[in-house]
């Protein structure tokens, strides 16, 4: 069966409080021993920790342009086969972007639910619930969620706004005990605050006097959706190129042109990929590592913090995270910078992403000015700043196909290395002076680029095998 029940969970701006309902509807029902899947509208590394540790599941990410419709698909008919709820957190507001949410949640017919933070509001609550209803006609609506209410009182004239009173579903009351902790990436990582799983009950235990949190399993089905995955990959198998680029704009907003042909042969198969995770790297798409998995590849993870030398491996990835709230600890850990040495050394591959590549340059200036030494395996120095450097959506071509993904980073980097390819915004070609760039040395490959790697498994293999002569000169 792929029919379960499903909503996606939206607001009219960043900053209503999606995340923390999303993970608190999540803990309800799971605590009671429902299966609940979560999944992430856009590239986010942050808000899926928290619904992971809410579900007790992986979560994966959903966006109709980086995975493609048939990638987003296949992910939504394998949770409808086991779950009794699927909830999907959408990004930034409702109609925001290209795809929005509102472009995934009218692809696979998902309700959807407004979360609106109600400070300083009470009959406009009304007024922008009907807005984001009939804005876009064809949408399908499950109703909205009041958040942070100030009394009693403020929810009965919240509630009076709603035309149609069956949308109404509910006011979460205002209290510091529902905020999650932020820095300057986004919301912090789960498994670094103490009291996670204590505040994701405390909110459940708050959306539990809620109509939405008072649903059973049968209330539940009147959001039931059918995910047809009759075009979904084979379980256990990946794409050649699931995303290719398009040569002609898309017919509809995120439209991918999608091939879901198996691979030949698993072409990491018998090859031990050493994985960096922990508190400095920690952006990591579940997605990745199952693409990896999938091409044959037997994964290994390590600490950049706490381990002294790289386990036995063929490849480094090192993913992307918060090196520069652990300068003084990686420039500390000259075993592993030493480990990593030899690795290169002898020609074997590493793939560095964002914060993965900072730690590899000379240096890094933290925004505040204090200098520290990182490994000094590229040449350059990283400096922090207190604004975003880049976002959004990118690509990146290679020999063997155009991998898909993003880029969000408050540093620049000075190098003396030559570009030996940029990334692209969506369905573009990229530019000599735009894009992040693609530095390679030796057997290193460095970039600020994120890859969704099921974009292009093929070009997952040549980041992980390595370079030829030539490649490794950066030619």
């Amino acid at each position: 069966m792929t029919t379960c029940p499903a909503i996606l969970v939206a607001a009219p701006a960043s900053g209503q409080g999606k995340t923390t309902v999303v993970s608190a509807l999540a803990r309800l029902h799971t605590r009671i021993g429902r299966k609940v899947r979560v999944f992430k509208c856009g590239p986010d590394f942050l808000d899926p920790y928290w619904h992971a540790l809410a579900s007790g599941a992986p979560v994966y990410q959903l966006d109709l342009w980086m995975n493609g419709e048939a990638d987003c698909r296949a992910r939504l008919a394998a949770a409808a086969r086991e779950a009794d709820l699927i909830i999907v957190e959408g990004v930034m507001g409702l109609f925001d972007g290209t795809p929005s949410a509102a472009d995934l949640a009218q692809r696979f017919g998902l309700p959807v639910m407004a979360v609106i933070n109600t400070g300083s509001m009470a009959g406009t609550f009304g007024a922008l619930a009907f807005g984001l209803q009939n804005y876009r006609p064809g949408l399908l609506w499950a109703g909205v969620l009041a958040n942070r209410v100030a009394s009693e009182r403020h929810a009965g004239m919240l509630k009076s706004s709603v035309r149609e009173p069956e949308h109404w579903l509910g006011a979460v009351m205002r209290s510091d005990a529902l905020t999650l902790p932020e820095r300057h990436l986004g919301l912090t990582v789960a498994s670094e605050v103490g009291d996670a799983l204590a505040r994701l009950d405390a909110a459940a235990d708050a959306l539990q006097a809620t109509p939405l949190g008072q649903m059973t399993l049968l209330d539940l089905q009147r959001w039931a959706v059918d995910f047809d995955d009759a075009v979904a990959m084979p379980k256990g198998e990946v794409a050649a190129c699931s995303a290719q680029v398009k040569e002609e704009p898309a017919k509809r907003a995120g439209d991918t042109q999608q091939s879901t042909l198996p691979p030949r042969r698993r072409s990491l198969h018998g090859q031990t990929i050493a994985v960096a995770r922990d508190a400095a790297f920690c952006f990591i798409y579940d997605a990745n590592l199952d693409c990896l998995r999938d091409l044959g590849a037997q994964l290994v993870f390590f600490s950049s913090l706490a381990d002294s030398a790289l386990p036995a491996c063929d490849a480094v990835w090192l993913p992307g995270g918060y090196p520069e709230l652990h300068a003084s600890t990686i420039a500390a850990n000259t075993g592993m910078r030493d480990s990593l040495a030899a690795h290169i050394a002898v020609g074997k591959p590493v793939w560095a992403e964002c914060g993965g590549m900072m730690a590899l340059f000379d240096m890094l200036i933290t925004s505040d000015g204090e200098r520290f030494a990182q490994w000094g395996l590229l040449p350059g120095i990283v400096t922090m700043g207190k604004r975003l450097a880049a976002l959004g959506p990118q690509q990146l071509s290679l020999a063997s196909g155009t991998l898909r993904g993003h880029t969000f980073h408050y540093s620049t980097t000075n190098s003396p290395l030559q570009p030996v390819a940029r990334t692209a915004r969506p369905d573009t070609d990229p530019m000599p002076d735009a894009g992040e760039a693609l530095w390679q040395q030796g057997s290193v490959r460095a970039s600020y680029f994120h890859a969704w790697f099921a974009s292009c498994p093929k070009a997952v293999v040549e980041l992980f095998t390595r370079p030829t002569p030539t490649q490794a000169q950066g030619l």
